[in-house]
């Protein structure tokens, strides 16, 4: 999807919330789409916003991300480091999916394969749930760091 239609689609979230589509949240948004690969912290998205919108202040960041996250608009993440990551909900993908963390170096990688449906499906029907998304964590050792241990 392009970045002009994602930045339409979340505009109407925001709208359909009673939010507006402020150029501060503009900002932090288009620097998620910029870095979709990526999980950046609260502060990596100030630093990048900041050449976007010099004025911008961290705390705007914080607010903007709070509010994305409580619309479902981003993700926030935690991986043990004690340092949250953000990234973009993409409507497109069925399952949310997995990421891979480095203990030595902290990389995170993204593993896209949903491996859970089964999982999913004996959880919904035993306690009588319905699962809506997922999210899995593995922890280990990238290629680069494996060389070294």
């Amino acid at each position: 999807m392009e970045q002009k239609t994602i930045l339409a689609d979340i505009r109407q979230q925001l709208e359909t919330h009673e939010h507006r589509m402020t150029p501060q949240r503009e900002a932090v948004i288009r620097v998620l789409l910029q870095h979709r690969q990526s999980h950046l912290s609260a502060e990596d998205i100030y630093q990048n916003t900041k050449e976007l919108f010099p004025e911008i202040g961290l705390a705007t960041v914080y607010r903007s991300l709070e509010l994305l996250e409580k619309l479902n608009i981003v993700y926030k993440l935690e991986y043990g480091d004690g340092q949250s990551r953000y990234e973009l909900n993409h409507q497109s993908e069925e399952h949310y999916h997995h990421h891979l963390i480095c203990l030595k170096c902290g990389a995170i990688s993204e593993f896209n394969d949903d491996l859970l449906e089964t999982i999913e499906n004996k959880v919904a029907s035993e306690s009588n749930f319905k699962v809506t998304d997922h999210c899995l964590r593995f922890f280990g050792y990238c290629a680069v760091c494996q060389e070294d241990i």
